[in-house]
């Protein structure tokens, strides 16, 4: 829709859509890239979860560019809108590479990058186009779950983090942040604190504060790994909040949390990429998960401004 044709539109308020767009040029040194990584077959549970990048980019009319608690505009960040990768057809396992590829394709001219899934395996491809060795790979999952089944059958979007354990990822370098009460299993508890994944629980989010459980995490990360890869499982959110998320459940985090967590991510500088996971649109109610996860992108970015100068 043009301007024109568009009866809300206001010149003194820019939109973030028309900024993903590319209709802000900024001169700016710093830059984004935005990827739909539309990631669905094998999804567990089924789901159409390749129809969540558009989805996200839809809901940006709702935004303007500007940070007001931050006094930041995105119109002062460079953008660039990839498209979406021609993967929904394919298995995880013949994504892997086109993924991996993509994704450090967009690192080489920006700061950091927002990959729009897609179902969570993806994530594991991601962070192998961090483009340093895994043992200095850091690696900050939001979400209910630890996924980490078995990769007897191949890698999907419930064991993408036992994958990267398999493939040199240090345990120690994972944070595990808005685990829930019963929604996972003692088997899989013991996986994790074998391996020295670190283990924050929702209700450790909500004694502790968000914004204390992320610092911790990349405090921690900063000190020893080179890049860090954040992904966010939309089922983190409480249920409420997020209709879209086949595996959320009451109990969960709220959007000015995870909006809060996005925005710390992203004033990080070894922050590269970050990732939003496992929405299907055809679930949502009145767009509100596609409208967190968008406001999560913005957040990122607007993060992104805040880095220190030589970051």
């Amino acid at each position: 829709m043009s301007h024109q044709e568009d009866p809300y539109y206001d010149p003194h308020w820019p939109c973030a859509r028309d900024w993903l767009a590319g209709d802000y040029l900024a001169r700016a040194t710093r830059g984004l890239a935005v990827l739909g990584v539309p990631a669905t077959k094998g999804s567990l549970p089924p789901a159409q979860c390749e129809l969540a990048p558009q989805a996200v980019r839809n809901m940006l009319h709702h935004f303007s560019t500007y940070d007001l608690s931050a006094a930041r505009d995105l119109r002062h960040l460079r953008v660039r809108d990839a498209g979406d990768l021609p993967i929904a057809a394919l298995s995880p396992q013949e994504a892997f590479q086109p993924v991996c590829d993509a994704v450090a394709e967009q690192l080489k001219d920006t700061n950091a990058a927002v990959l729009l899934g897609g179902n969570n395996s993806f994530t594991a491809a991601g962070v192998h186009g961090l483009g340093v060795p895994m043992e200095r790979c850091g690696l900050v999952t939001f979400g209910a779950h630890f996924d980490l089944g078995d990769l007897d059958d191949g890698l999907n979007n419930r064991n993408f983090t036992r994958a990267l354990l398999r493939d040199g990822l240090q345990g120690d370098h994972i944070y595990k942040i808005g685990l829930q009460r019963f929604a996972n299993s003692d088997a899989y508890a013991k996986v994790a604190r074998s391996a020295g994944i670190h283990i924050v629980t929702s209700d450790q989010v909500m004694d502790l504060g968000i914004t204390k459980a992320v610092h911790t995490a990349l405090g921690h990360l900063h000190l020893h790994v080179d890049r860090i890869y954040v992904s966010v499982d939309m089922d983190v959110l409480d249920r409420i909040h997020a209709p879209a998320a086949n595996d959320s459940l009451p109990g969960g985090l709220f959007p000015g949390q995870m909006r809060r967590a996005a925005h710390l991510c992203g004033l990080h500088p070894k922050v590269r990429i970050f990732d939003l996971a496992e929405l299907d649109p055809t679930r949502d109610v009145a767009d509100i998960t596609a409208m967190t996860a968008a406001s999560c992108l913005l957040e990122f970015a607007a993060g992104i401004l805040g880095r220190p100068a030589h970051a």
